[in-house]
């Protein structure tokens, strides 16, 4: 819960200091500018507020860890992802895409903050607990703040500690710890295919090398 709230805090941070020029220039998700990925960012806040307010009876399906499945990398076929654009490009002006983030990323925080870790909620047909949930949300978060300033070189980090977090849980959904020498930005990066090892990172993978990139959805 408390890596949810800071890694959403900073990431919507984040997104209120882009200035908006800035809105055209290209994130870390290939093919979106950052202008999409705010808008995808809108969309997960709503993914959120539907979540926390879906009660589940069940018992747990998954965790924070098996929520995430390994899947083929995207290949922007996708209905959605070809959306995004659109979706993106309908609000005109930069200032309304970050007011809406606001209004909507806002709702989404105040709402995790006030639920029952323990609680039960269904998405996407498998139940969790709201802890499991957030936790897993976290993930999210830190990847797109990465992608968020990925060319924007004087952007503020995400908060070190949910990078570390990140990793963490990222390690478990692989199944194998990153290499020690890896800081937790680059052991993100790597892992996920946002930037390709180097020579000297590729020998420290070892055999995990040709398990990377790891595409999770």
């Amino acid at each position: 819960m408390e890596h949810f709230a800071r890694s959403w805090t900073a990431l919507r941070t984040a997104v209120a200091e882009i200035p908006d020029e800035d809105f055209d220039r290209p994130s870390g998700c290939s093919g979106w500018i950052i202008r999409d990925l705010v808008c995808h960012l809108v969309i997960g806040a709503q993914d959120v507020l539907i979540t926390l307010v879906t009660p589940a009876e069940t018992e747990p399906t998954v965790d924070a860890v098996t929520y995430w499945s390994v899947v083929e990398p995207p290949t922007g076929e996708d209905p959605l992802d070809a959306l995004i654009p659109r979706l993106a490009a309908a609000y005109g002006e930069p200032r309304l895409l970050k007011f809406h983030f606001d209004d909507v990323g806002s709702a989404a925080g105040r709402a995790a903050e006030l639920a029952d870790p323990a609680a039960r909620v269904a998405t996407c047909g498998e139940v969790l607990t709201v802890g499991d949930y957030l936790s897993a949300y976290a993930l999210e978060w830190s990847l797109h703040h990465l992608d968020l300033i990925a060319h924007l070189p004087s952007a503020a980090e995400p908060p070190a500690e949910t990078l570390a977090a990140a990793r963490a849980l990222l390690e478990k959904i692989a199944g194998t710890p990153f290499p020690a020498s890896f800081s937790d930005r680059d052991a993100l990066l790597v892992a996920t295919g946002r930037r390709a090892p180097t020579g000297e990172e590729k020998a420290a993978l070892g055999d995990l090398a040709a398990k990377v990139p790891l595409s999770i959805g």
